[in-house]
């Protein structure tokens, strides 16, 4: 009898260690899993902030002046010739019509 009870506790103390073991492992394979995936996005954050460095400086060249000034289309732009200006309260679009109607 004493035996068998000495067995069945030793059965039932493997038992509790082997479920424990299986638990530590699924979570430090659970722990390692987010470091893979934590990993990747700091890789990808990086690469997406260098990214937008490029982008930035992109943007101020192309909103640069001297690239205005060299811009060939804005180079073959004409002057205004006898512009209008809206002078009090009047509106744009009644002053078109006068100048319409003035022709």
């Amino acid at each position: 009898m004493v035996n068998k009870s000495t067995a069945t506790l030793t059965v039932a103390i493997g038992a509790i260690i082997l479920t424990l073991a299986l638990l530590i492992l699924f979570h430090q394979n659970a722990n390692a899993t987010k470091g893979y995936t934590l990993r990747a996005l700091e890789r990808d954050r990086r690469n997406l902030l260098l990214e937008e460095e490029v982008l930035n400086m992109q943007i101020a060249e192309a909103q640069a002046l001297q690239k205005l000034h060299e811009d060939p289309v804005i180079s073959l732009m004409l002057p205004p010739r006898l512009a209008r200006y809206v002078e009090g309260e009047q509106t744009v679009a009644r002053s078109v019509a006068e100048l319409f109607n003035d022709q």
